[in-house]
């Protein structure tokens, strides 16, 4: 983790040493070990420098090639080092005396603008192309490395690591983006490109841009196939693939110059990067892996210390722990918010907050965690639906009987939401012989009644659509509202309709249509919007700290297999994710790899709210809401607040993050004095 900073003056002006200076030094923060501005004519880059790769040590940013032709600014770790060093041809010079951004600056050379295409790992760079006057920038697949910039079309063109580091500068607006607070209220973070500054982009994963004097030109250079499917001999087989492409991703991570520490929640995911990572670095004979957990000592419905134990007890550790519920999810925000740019924070964001506090307190700057690995690896639940539009019930009976028992749910709930789905389709197929069929074995094993099955999923969809229609409009209570609004209640109705919220939401989100496989609901999973922007916000969290966060399950590699699976091993005898399961078999602890489902933290976050952030809270919603006024429906949100307030136990997930949503919005705006 590092920064970068850089300034393309479109009309020809020289850009000013002094403005590169000062967003550097905005940007101080990600990097403590250095800092440098290269300059020449309308164009400058800076950087500040972070180390953590051996190769780091000797690295210098910006970086000019030897011609001078080519200078480049870089936010990199480069995973396939060994494949391009011989392929670019590095054969007089020693692997740990080239540095990641030589790879990226000779692969340019080599490939041009189809570079970032040979590249694995998690990069954000900027390339000036003397020769033909333009800026090459990238940025990795997933978006694990951030990239903002201000563009004034034949004026100016500005780059940078944080948002910060952008608006610093008298010449770049500071005017809020309503679009993108509709969009967080409405819980509907699909756009991969605005932010909450209305003239700053981020350019999106997997993207390359040109820039120069004709305008910006970008595309992705890469995306995930729907389409392929791995065939391997056995169970065992799969297994063995797994564990090998998963112990690289792990590994790549580890490439360090200084000690590493290890998010340990005692969840199946952080615990197998925790459990491989210990591995490779006892076979190194290196030093021992740091671990850093929360423990709830009061909220202890929260504590996992008997899985985060399983796992320590296997030794190889030094652990590290933090009280998270000595703290509220209001509190430091004082502090949050000198670093946070856009403060469209999730209701956890202080747990990874307080975490790498401590990390930066113990003197360590790398850190692994189990971040996604529920979307990588895939519970695979929709398998499900699968084996019923497979009309393969009996399997489909066992699976959700499995799930049930071992994630402790109703079997009922999941023939609610895989199975009698595709009885409707049956029935509006005309497919009458498999519909009884169906029908038959949902009785035989749920206990549901043939009549309520074949009338409320069988004969309802077969009154004319029009009859629906006319009853829709007859009975409906409000014709005002639509839809779309019954689904984002919080959002003034006014504002919604005056920035075009609806019609936003259906672009961007598609069709309601369900997926119907575990690679379909997969795929789209990896492609939302929320999964680039949930990354950003992990990179402000370390980067407050000066500290560098990998994920080795955003591994291109590893996804790209997973993704790959046949659904039969991502469900198997009500087991998700099946296959890493089998693979760490001997690796994870017994209690661990076979564990169910994972703790609930809201009740702590409620605690917190309710008890150690009170004064705050009735502050906020007593006297700073008057910003709010133009974009939330105050009376939603009161009669949220007054349910928190009389049984905050029980109230729901609907209300709790409506009233988290006011909180963090009108306390971002006060703070930071932005007005519409």
């Amino acid at each position: 983790m590092s920064g970068i900073i850089g300034i393309y003056y479109l009309d020809g002006r020289p850009v000013d040493s002094a403005d590169l200076g000062q967003m550097v030094d905005i940007l101080a923060h990600r990097g403590p070990d250095g800092a440098d501005i290269w300059v020449d004519g309308s164009v400058g880059f800076g950087h500040r420098m972070l180390w953590t790769t051996p190769e780091s040590l000797i690295e210098e940013l910006p970086l000019v090639s030897q011609t001078g032709d080519l200078v480049m600014t870089s936010d990199a770790r480069i995973d396939n080092r060994d494949e391009l060093i011989c392929a670019l041809q590095f054969d007089n010079c020693p692997p740990e005396k080239i540095t990641d951004s030589q790879l990226i600056l000779a692969a340019y050379e080599r490939w041009g603008e189809q570079c970032p295409e040979h590249l694995l790992g998690d990069f954000a760079f900027t390339i000036w192309d003397k020769r033909k006057q333009k800026l090459f920038c990238a940025r990795d697949h997933f978006g694990v490395k951030p990239f903002y910039y201000y563009h004034q079309a034949g004026k100016a063109f500005l780059f940078a690591s944080e948002i910060k580091a952008l608006v610093s500068l008298p010449q770049v607006p500071r005017r809020l983006n309503e679009v993108r607070i509709a969009d967080y209220l409405a819980l509907m973070m699909e756009d991969k490109a605005i932010t909450i500054y209305q003239d700053i982009i981020r350019l999106p994963p997997a993207h390359s841009m040109v820039v120069n004097q004709s305008g910006i030109r970008s595309w992705s250079y890469w995306s995930l196939n729907p389409h392929h499917e791995i065939r391997l001999a056995s169970h065992e087989a799969y297994a063995e693939e797994f564990r090998k492409i998963f112990t690289e991703a792990v590994s790549c991570r580890m490439r360090s110059a200084f000690p590493i520490v290890s998010h340990l929640s005692g969840g199946l995911d952080s615990s197998a990067v925790s459990c491989v990572a210990r591995d490779l670095l006892t076979k190194s004979g290196k030093i021992k892996l740091h671990t850093i957990s929360s423990i709830f000592d009061k909220i202890t419905e929260c504590d996992e210390r008997p899985y985060i134990n399983a796992v320590l007890e296997q030794g190889g550790f030094i652990s590290h722990y933090v009280h998270g519920d000595e703290f509220g999810p209001l509190s430091n925000l004082d502090e949050i918010f000198q670093y946070e740019d856009e403060a469209l924070l999730g209701p956890s964001h202080f747990y990874p907050w307080h975490l790498n506090k401590t990390i930066k307190e113990l003197g360590l700057r790398i850190s692994l965690d189990g971040f996604d690995g529920d979307t990588t690896v895939s519970h695979g639940f929709m398998r499900l639906t699968e084996l019923a539009r497979q009309g393969d019930w009996q399997s489909f009976i066992q699976e959700a009987k499995g799930v049930a028992k071992n994630f402790n749910v109703s079997a009922y709930t999941m023939l609610l939401s895989h199975g009698l789905p595709y009885l409707k389709d049956l029935a509006k197929g005309w497919r009458w012989i498999a519909f009884a069929k169906a029908v038959q074995q949902i009785h035989k094993h749920f206990g549901v009644s043939r009549k309520k099955l074949i009338l409320q999923h069988g004969l309802k969809y077969l009154v004319p659509e029009a009859m629906w229609q006319w009853w829709y409009r007859s009975y409906k209570q409000d014709k005002s509202v639509s839809p779309v609004a019954c689904q984002t209640p919080l959002v003034n109705r006014n504002f919604a309709k005056c920035i075009g919220l609806d019609e936003r939401i259906q672009k961007l989100e598609g069709s309601p249509k369900q997926p119907l496989s575990v690679r379909e609901e997969q795929w789209l999973s990896f492609n939302q919007g929320l999964l680039a922007y949930t990354l950003e916000q992990m990179d402000q969290y370390a980067a407050m700290f000066s500290l560098e966060a990998r994920h080795p399950f955003m591994d291109k590699r590893l996804i790209e297999f997973c993704l790959a699976l046949p659904s039969e091993h991502k469900l198997y005898q009500g087991w998700g994710r099946i296959v890493m399961r089998r693979a760490l078999e001997g690796i994870l602890p017994k209690e661990v790899q076979w564990r169910g489902g994972k703790a609930d933290l809201s009740p702590n976050f409620t605690d917190g709210l309710l008890n150690r952030d009170r004064q705050l809270l009735e502050e906020v919603m007593r006297d700073k809401l008057g910003s709010l006024e133009n974009y939330i429906n105050l009376d939603i949100l009161q009669g949220a607040y007054q349910r928190l307030l009389c049984d905050g136990n029980k109230v729901s997930d609907e209300d709790s993050m409506a009233v988290w949503q006011a909180l963090i919005l009108a306390l971002w705006l006060d703070y930071k004095q932005l007005m519409p």
